[in-house]
């Protein structure tokens, strides 16, 4: 069996902004699964602007009432905390400590990280749901963490954990690569209008596009690379309308 990402899971956050960031963080490393207690921030422009390219982390979110509720299906649950005003029965560990512990665990066990609140974290009660407890040590003179930077410390270490190839399908896990007839479409479309800009002049014209091809090849263009210049030619024919009224 392969090993389950874990879920994230933040509790009562306030502010949206740090739910997209978070969002972010998770998808920069490969994580998915978001949870939010209630009273959870909800989620607007500003927290959407935040999750650049993480908007299905977004739409996946899952709220649950309370904590025990949301940790409910998961084996295995790891709190965050600052150490600032707390007393610990045992050490917690490290970001760097984690993955270790969590390889003990049969593959498939379904494991949660949890954040606490912008203000004052977790509470004791609440960090007591958990069978780990992490801390990131921080200066003694700003000992607490931005929310989405904790869940980016925590989430880089996990991943940095996982095996090399699977890291690598995850890094490049992105656009799928344009398909042949999209690039044939885009270098229609280029054809088209450089003719209107007068550049197809001569006999040399097609072997520049075949040319531009050969580029477009060596560039392994995605999907959204050939959106973009589809756009820009769009864009481009537009404003060369434009001139002929004017004119």
């Amino acid at each position: 069996m392969e090993r389950t990402p874990p879920a994230i899971v933040l509790v009562r956050p306030r502010e949206e902004g740090n739910v997209g960031s978070a969002a972010r963080a998770m998808a920069n490393m490969g994580l998915s699964r978001l949870l939010l207690v209630e009273p959870a921030a909800e989620i607007g422009k500003i927290g959407r602007a935040m999750a650049v390219g993480a908007g299905h982390v977004l739409d996946g979110a899952e709220r649950t009432p309370d904590l025990a509720t949301a940790l409910a299906p998961f084996a295995r649950v790891v709190a965050t905390t600052s150490t600032r005003d707390r007393v610990f029965s045992a050490p917690p560990l490290l970001p760097r400590e984690l993955p270790a512990i969590l390889a003990r665990d049969p593959a498939g066990t379904a494991t949660a990280v949890v954040f606490g609140p912008e203000v004052g974290g977790l509470t004791n009660d609440e960090l007591a749901l958990a069978h780990q407890v992490v801390t990131i040590p921080c200066s003694p003179v700003q000992p607490t963490i931005n929310l989405a930077q904790s869940v980016l410390i925590l989430a880089y270490e996990l991943f940095l954990a996982r095996d090399p190839g699977e890291r690598a399908t995850i890094a490049l896990a992105g656009e799928p690569p344009a398909e042949s007839g999209e690039i044939d479409g885009l270098f229609s479309h280029l054809g088209e209008l450089l003719g209107k800009i007068g550049f197809a002049r001569d006999d040399s014209f097609e072997g520049v596009l075949r040319d531009l091809r050969q580029m477009s090849g060596r560039a392994a263009l995605d999907r959204r690379e050939v959106r973009i210049l589809r756009g820009i030619c769009r864009r481009a024919e537009r404003a060369l309308e434009g001139k002929r009224r004017e004119g």
